[in-house]
């Protein structure tokens, strides 16, 4: 009889989520796309504002993996070996980890979206920030938003104030997120200059100053203060 950690060793070569069956095209391993996903998770969750979507197909990847890894459940399922029992749990159980961890990524940037639609869609830089597939939610979002203001109030008022987007008298009533909300951010260092710490331009109530942060270091900053350097990389929220 074997003992669990040959059961695990076993396991490791056979169903490793994050093994080389799985990225065997020189793709990230799945480990990095796991560390990868947990801080855009941990970043999307820590700031008002909607970051970037993943430019390199993280998000791709590891949907593609969750769904490798439920095939192999379904293969196994059925077999009563403990052996493959015990497999199974473990399989079932991280695939659990990364759909949480997609999942709540998501639900963090659907919120913002659902918060700053139009903010959001005002001009090609910030929609930029969308996939494609979040583009076509806030743009139905907005459209039935509005019909259904129309309905409600929106339609007895004169043609020119039914706009939702109205920046007459120079006051837009396009509400975006609070840049200057505070953050807890980590140094990863630069990129430019490996070894270094990044320099932060800190705005205080009395004075503006400059702050060098090195890799490992935590502060507290206001968003617009270290935006930059988190969609760099350089930095990451805590």
């Amino acid at each position: 009889m074997q003992d669990i950690s040959d059961i695990l060793e076993d396991l490791n070569r056979s169903h490793d989520p994050y093994g080389a069956d799985n990225y065997n095209d020189g793709r990230p391993s799945g480990e990095a796309d796991l560390q990868a996903l947990t801080r855009a998770w941990i970043n999307e969750r820590g700031t008002v504002e909607l970051l970037p979507w993943p430019k390199d197909g993280l998000i791709e990847r590891v949907t593609d993996c969750v769904k490798t890894q439920i095939e192999k459940v379904e293969e196994l399922t059925g077999n009563m070996e403990p052996k493959t029992n015990f497999s199974l749990i473990i399989i079932q159980t991280e695939v659990e980890r990364w759909k949480f961890l997609i999942r709540s990524f998501l639900r963090a940037r659907i919120e913002k979206i659902d918060k700053h639609t139009l903010h959001y869609l005002s001009t090609p830089e910030l929609q930029a920030r969308l996939s494609e597939m979040e583009v076509a939610y806030a743009t139905r979002h907005q459209q039935l938003l509005h019909q259904h203001y129309l309905s409600s109030f929106l339609g007895s008022f004169p043609q020119n104030l039914q706009n939702l987007n109205d920046t007459a008298g120079g006051i837009s009533m396009i509400s975006g997120p609070d840049e200057e909300s505070g953050v807890i951010a980590r140094g990863l260092g630069s990129k430019d200059f490996p070894g270094e710490g990044v320099i932060v331009q800190g705005s205080g109530r009395d004075a503006d100053s400059q702050v060098e942060v090195v890799r490992g270091e935590v502060v507290v900053a206001r968003w617009s203060d270290v935006k930059e350097f988190v969609e760099k990389g350089e930095m990451e929220l805590v």
